[in-house]
C-alpha cells in the first residue's frame, strides 16, 4: 500500500462529502413538497405526470396502501420489461438484428432490473438491441432506484410523525425522486462522461484500423446515458459485458474517480436527508459513521491483501512489488481497483472495473462480505437507508435487554411487534443465499456452469446468490449463469431479496407512525454517541458473521490457507 493509493480514496470520499451535505438538503426539501430552484423548471411536468396517471399526489396512503402501490408499480415494470426483451427481435432501434431473449434469460434480466439488481447473464453488446437498452434498461435504472429511495422516505417519515396513519404517496415521492433528483445528475454526469470519451450513439458498430493495419468493428450505442444512471442508481448494469473495465464505459482514472463518485453521491445524500426529515442530525452522522467505519476497514483489507499479492506468482518470478495485478485495469491500479470492488459491495450497484474472482482470496472475500452485511454501508439509494435502520431498531432493542428499560429509536418505543418484522427483514438474506447455494453446491445442472473446482468453485456459488439476494449485481466472474437453472433460481433470489425485506420494513413503518412520539428522557439510550456507533457496528458484524462465517471458511478462508501453503486447484 502507498501514500499515493490512500490519498486517491480520501479525495474520492471528500468529494462525496462535499455535495452530499447539500443534496441531502435539497433531498429533504423535494420530499417533504417544498419549492426548490428545479420547481420552476420541472414543477409543470410534475403535475402534467399526476393529471395523465389520475394520481393525486395529496392523498397519502397507509402503509398497507402504499406497499401495495409499489408492488403493482414494479410488477407492472416487470411485465413491460420482460416482453420487450422478448420480442425485441420485432421492435424498431435494433440496428444489430439482435433477437428476443429466451424465457428463462428474460425472466432473469427482467428481474434483475427491477429489483435495482441488474445481474447480468448476457454480454450487453452482444445481446441487446438499443431500445432494449434505452426504453427497458436504462428506465428501469430510473424507477427501480426511485423507488427504493421512496420507501426509505416513507419509514422515515413513521419516525417524524407522531400519531399519524399514513406515510405518504408513493407515487409522488417515486416521481419526484426521477425528476428533481436522479434525472438533473444523470443529465449533468452524463454529459461529463461524454466529454471524457464515452459514447452516445444510435449507431450500431465502427469499423476502425489497428495499428497493425488490421479492421477492428467496435459496438456503439447509447453508452454515456445508461452510464450515469446505472451509478447515481446504484443499479451497476454496464451497456457493456466488460461493464466499468471497458473502456468505453470507464475511459481514464479520472472517469474512474467520477464512477466511485457517483455510486456514492445519492446513497450518502439520503442519510443526510433523513437527519434533517426527523430534525436531528446528529442520528444521521451517527448512521454514516457506522457506514463509513466498515465501508473504509473493507477498502482497507482489499487494498491490503492485494498489495500483498501472492506466493505462487512471487515463486513464478514476477516482482512483488507490484501486487496482485491478475483481472486488474494497469490504467487503474490496485489502490482503486479495491476501492472499486468495495464501494460497489457496500453499495447495491454491482458494478465492476476489476474480476472480484482474480482477487486474492481475502481480497474477493471483501466485496462478498459487504453484501453479506445487508448492503448497507451505505447501501443502495434508498434500500441502504431503511436496510440500516431496521438494524438499529435492532441494536436499540438489544440495548434495553442490557439496561432492562424499554427500547426506545428516535422517540418511538420499540416493542413486539417491531422486533418481530425487523427479524423477518433480516433472516430474508441468509435463508436465500445458503438455501439456493446448499441446492447448489450437490445439483449437477448447476454444477456444470463452474469455471473452477475446490473452494473457489464453492465461492463462485455463495457469490453468485450473495449477489442474487443482496440486490447487487456483480459476479465473481468464473460462472456461466446463462442457463435455466442458474437465471430461474438468481432471479427468485432477487425477488426474495427485494420485495420480501420490503414487506416487513413496511409494517414496522405503519407501526412506528401511528406511535406518540416521545420526548428524550432521562433514561432514554442516546442514539446519536460512540457508545451506539460501536453497538450498531458490533450488532452488524456479529449478526454477519453468526450467519455466514461457517460458509466463508469452506469458502474463501480455505482457499488462502490453501493459497499461502502454495496449492492451486
Amino acid at each position: 500500500m502507498t501514500l499515493m493509493g490512500w490519498l486517491q480514496i480520501l479525495v474520492i470520499l471528500a468529494a462525496v462529502l462535499a455535495v452530499a451535505i447539500p443534496l441531502g438538503a435539497f433531498m429533504a426539501r423535494v420530499f417533504a413538497n417544498e419549492r426548490t430552484f428545479l420547481t420552476p423548471i420541472l414543477g409543470p411536468l410534475e403535475r402534467g405526470f399526476y393529471r395523465l396517471a389520475g394520481i393525486d399526489p395529496g392523498k397519502e396512503q397507509s402503509w398497507l396502501g402504499y406497499t401495495l402501490a409499489m408492488l403493482a408499480f414494479n410488477a407492472g415494470g416487470f411485465l413491460l420489461l420482460y416482453l420487450l426483451l422478448r420480442f425485441q427481435g420485432a421492435l424498431p432501434l435494433n440496428p444489430q438484428g439482435f433477437s428476443g431473449l429466451t424465457p428463462h434469460l428474460a425472466f432473469n434480466t427482467a428481474v434483475s432490473f427491477v429489483t435495482n439488481t441488474n445481474w447480468q447473464s448476457y454480454g450487453g453488446e452482444t445481446t441487446m438491441s438499443h431500445l432494449s437498452q434505452m426504453a427497458g434498461l436504462t428506465v428501469q435504472n430510473f424507477l427501480s432506484a426511485a423507488t427504493g429511495m421512496a420507501l426509505a422516505v416513507a419509514l422515515v417519515r413513521s419516525f417524524a410523525r407522531s400519531g399519524a396513519k399514513t406515510v405518504g404517496n408513493f407515487f409522488a415521492d417515486m416521481t419526484r425522486a426521477t425528476l428533481y433528483i436522479l434525472l438533473p445528475l444523470a443529465v449533468v454526469t452524463g454529459l461529463w462522461q461524454v466529454s471524457m470519451g464515452t459514447p452516445q450513439t444510435l449507431r450500431a458498430s465502427a469499423t476502425v484500423q489497428t495499428l497493425e493495419g488490421a479492421e477492428q468493428t467496435l459496438a456503439l450505442g447509447p453508452v454515456a446515458s445508461q452510464l450515469a444512471i446505472k451509478q447515481l442508481g446504484t443499479n451497476g448494469g454496464g451497456f457493456y459485458n466488460a461493464n466499468s473495465a471497458h473502456p468505453y464505459e470507464n475511459p481514464s482514472p479520472l472517469s474512474n474517480a467520477l464512477t466511485i463518485w457517483q455510486m456514492l453521491v445519492v446513497s450518502t445524500a439520503m442519510v443526510f436527508a433523513f437527519g434533517r426529515v426527523i430534525g436531528d442530525r446528529r442520528q444521521a452522522v451517527a448512521i454514516l459513521s457506522v457506514m463509513a467505519l466498515l465501508l473504509v476497514t473493507g477498502v482497507g483489507v482489499a487494498y491490503w491483501a492485494e498489495s500483498a499479492g501472492t506466493p505462487i506468482l512471487v515463486g513464478a518470478g514476477l516482482d512483488p512489488s507490484g501486487g496482485n495485478m491478475e483481472g486488474k485495469e494497469v490504467r487503474f491500479g490496485i489502490a482503486a481497483s479495491a476501492m472499486f470492488a468495495a464501494v460497489t459491495t457496500g453499495l447495491s450497484d454491482g458494478a465492476v472495473n476489476a474480476m472480484h474472482g482474480s482477487f486474492t482470496p481475502i481480497g474477493g472475500m471483501v466485496p462478498m462480505v459487504l453484501i453479506m452485511l445487508g448492503e448497507i454501508l451505505p447501501g443502495g439509494v434508498g434500500s441502504g437507508l431503511y436496510g440500516i435502520l431496521v438494524i438499529a431498531i435492532v441494536a436499540v432493542f438489544v440495548a434495553g435487554l442490557m439496561v432492562g428499560r424499554t427500547p426506545e429509536y428516535l422517540g418511538k418505543k420499540i416493542e413486539a411487534k417491531e422486533m418481530k418484522m425487523a427479524i423477518l427483514a433480516i433472516l430474508i438474506l441468509p435463508v436465500a443465499i445458503l438455501g439456493f447455494s446448499s441446492v447448489a453446491a450437490v445439483l449437477p445442472a448447476a454444477l456444470a456452469g463452474l469455471g473452477n473446482a475446490g473452494p473457489h468453485g464453492l465461492s463462485e456459488i455463495y457469490y453468485a446468490y450473495t449477489s442474487a439476494a443482496g440486490n447487487n449485481g456483480s459476479a465473481f466472474g468464473g460462472l456461466s449463469a446463462n442457463s435455466p437453472w442458474w437465471n430461474t433460481t438468481l432471479g427468485l433470489a432477487m425477488l426474495l431479496g427485494r420485495f420480501a425485506t420490503i414487506v416487513p420494513m413496511m409494517a414496522i413503518a405503519g407501526s412506528l407512525v401511528a406511535k406518540p412520539r416521545l420526548a428524550p428522557s432521562s433514561g432514554t439510550f442516546p442514539t446519536h454517541t460512540p457508545l451506539f456507533v460501536g453497538l450498531l457496528a458490533g450488532i452488524i458484524l456479529i449478526l454477519g458473521g453468526l450467519q455466514f462465517f461457517p460458509a466463508l471458511a469452506l469458502g474463501p478462508i480455505a482457499e488462502q490457507v490453501q493459497m499461502l501453503a502454495g496449492q492451486t486447484f
